[in-house]
């Protein structure tokens, strides 16, 4: 009995300790010196239920570079996360050039986002769907299943939030190219390469076939490729390589007729790296036999021939046996249709600010290729930053001054710096060097108009962020270390001081750091352009091109897959099946 008695007095005090205990129910019964009790908490429930509503309800568009570097840095017991994405796995679209001519194989670069989320913990909610429609006055997403996901049948359902990554990506872009979408394939998602890989062999099979002319044979093995930025060259190398080293053996007959081009608008290929790597990638895809057309802009596609025109030559029309279009991506959609909701409709993409939020819209970031910075111009703010920086009031600067929110606005406008590189300056006080070149003196004073004009031509080094992997990964990584931070930023506030505004922002404002960036040319060639002005071009920077990419993949399932098909490729060469 004593033991009962125990047993009550510790229900009684779990009780006093959980005061949010709706009921709780012991029932002893005492037999032999035995006891068998029961208790029924259904608060404990409850109480999980009510420590969950009080996280804000976060919800991520997209599992593409951003999203997903987005999700495996934050912390998901903050936030009730929930993911929506039209597919359930992460790409690693570097290698989508790889995977079209077998040299990588597709599932070697796919990881399942639910994968990703189990290694994070937490209870994180993915539904595989479609948004179609962002509602920013009434805080939620709707969305379209293309697998009947409710009971009305139509698969449609809205997700509400408290805070929204927009991370939906882009789409190719066609120009309105008439025949583009009904002709071409492209390369942004898994499932094209896939229709490449059969596409080049159905070519090949099909100019095997009998009877056919050798006119006939050299259109169906003529394999164009419109666009000569990185994902356009890369597969055109990948492609040169796929056809002499392995399928001129297996049809022998005809791999001479096979012939490769390219055709850019502008006036070089690759305009993006440096112009040594341009140079060598045209010299070299000259003697291999690849065809460069520049400034060539194709007007139309037709299922036999492709039409192009140029200023001296006029339009011409080349058949064809394949076209891949590569010309750059285009907004989505659903991504036009929020920005005329945000009055945002004269934008090419969505516009955010420093850190990475939506403007004129609460609680929406957005990151990735459906979103670019729109970069806050000095000459806008230039009478608030003098009146910031003026904290005596007298109408003047002073060096002293001006040093002390120096920090400040170069963190804030990081264009400044870019204009002391670009004018071979050491310091932000050569700005305000005198006619003669000297250096101003500590007793000198600037009036507004002094300062408007030292710092003039700042803002014609404003740039424009490049839709690269690389962007999209570290603006997924610095947005999670915000949302990691937001409490404690909230009382202590670590970014710049507000110039149209008191105190200081919450966050430091995103600084993209560029990391350098390749060019395989084929042939185990590749160019790359590293910080330091650094560039180097040929075997070794192919295989330091294999170990970058190599330890860049999202787990160690896909690194070990993909470093073996590149090894499967040296010993077996590539599969030419059409699986």
């Amino acid at each position: 009995m004593r033991f009962a008695a125990s047993f009550f007095e510790l229900a009684s005090q779990a009780v006093r300790r959980r005061p949010t205990f709706s009921k709780l129910i012991v029932i002893c019964a005492v037999s032999s010196g035995g006891i068998v009790a029961y208790a029924d908490a259904k608060s404990d429930h409850s109480f999980e239920t009510l420590e969950s509503t009080h996280k804000k309800k976060l919800v991520v568009l997209g599992t593409g570079w951003a999203g997903t570097s987005f999700l495996r840095n934050l912390d998901t017991s903050q936030y009730d996360v929930q993911v929506v994405s039209p597919r359930n796995f992460f790409v690693f679209t570097p290698l989508l050039p790889s995977v079209t001519c077998g040299t990588v194989e597709p599932r070697s670069i796919v990881e399942p986002i639910r994968k990703i989320m189990r290694k994070k913990g937490g209870d994180i909610k993915f539904w595989e769907a479609e948004c179609y429609k962002i509602d920013p006055i009434n805080k939620k997403v709707l969305c379209r299943s293309n697998i009947w996901t409710n009971l009305d049948g139509n698969g449609e359902f809205a997700v509400e939030y408290d805070y929204l990554v927009i991370a939906l990506g882009a789409k190719p872009n066609t120009f309105n190219t008439p025949g583009v979408m009904e002709n071409c394939h492209f390369l942004k998602e898994i499932e094209d390469t896939q229709r490449i890989r059969r596409s080049v062999m159905n070519c090949f099979e099909k100019a095997s076939l009998p009877g056919l002319s050798d006119e006939e044979r050299r259109k169906n093995l003529h394999f164009v490729i419109v666009g000569g930025g990185p994902t356009g060259v890369e597969f055109a190398a990948e492609l040169h390589d796929f056809v002499n080293e392995d399928l001129a053996t297996l049809y022998p007959s005809i791999k001479d007729l096979v012939r490769i081009s390219v055709i850019e608008a502008g006036e070089h290929i690759l305009t993006m790296f440096d112009k040594r790597i341009t140079e060598f990638a045209e010299e070299k895809f000259k003697r291999d036999g690849i065809d460069v057309k520049t400034n060539f802009r194709v007007v139309k596609v037709s299922d036999k021939a492709i039409t192009m025109t140029n200023a001296s030559t006029g339009d011409i029309s080349v058949p064809y046996g394949m076209v891949v279009w590569s010309t750059g991506i285009g907004t989505r959609p659903v991504v036009l249709d929020f920005m005329k909701q945000v009055g945002q409709s004269d934008r090419r993409v969505l516009a955010t600010d420093e850190w990475l939020r939506v403007e004129n819209c609460d609680g929406v970031y957005a990151l990735g290729d459906c979103a670019t910075i729109a970069q806050r111009k000095v000459m806008e703010d230039i009478s608030a930053i003098f009146r910031v920086a003026d904290k005596d009031n007298s109408g003047t600067l002073t060096v002293k001054e001006i040093k002390d929110i120096l920090e400040d606005i170069c963190e804030r406008y990081p264009q400044v710096e870019l204009y002391l590189k670009s004018q071979q300056m050491k310091d932000f006080m050569d700005l305000f060097k005198d006619a003669n070149g000297n250096a101003v003196k500590e007793s000198k004073e600037l009036d507004i108009e002094e300062f408007k004009k030292a710092l003039a031509h700042v803002d014609s080094r404003v740039k424009m962020l490049p839709a690269t992997a690389q962007v999209a990964a570290q603006q997924g990584d610095y947005l999670a270390k915000c949302f990691n931070k937001m409490k404690i930023c909230e009382k202590y506030p670590e970014g710049p001081l507000r110039i149209r505004g008191s105190g200081r922002h919450r966050f430091h404002p995103f600084r993209y750091r560029h990391f350098g960036q390749f060019a395989p040319l084929g042939g185990e060639q590749t160019a790359a352009q590293l910080p330091g002005d650094w560039i180097s071009i040929g075997h070794s920077s192919q295989w330091l091109w294999y170990s970058v990419y190599a330890s860049k993949q999202v787990s160690w399932r896909t690194r070990f897959l993909v470093v073996s098909d590149w090894m499967r490729r040296f010993i077996h060469g590539r599969d030419s099946s059409c699986i």
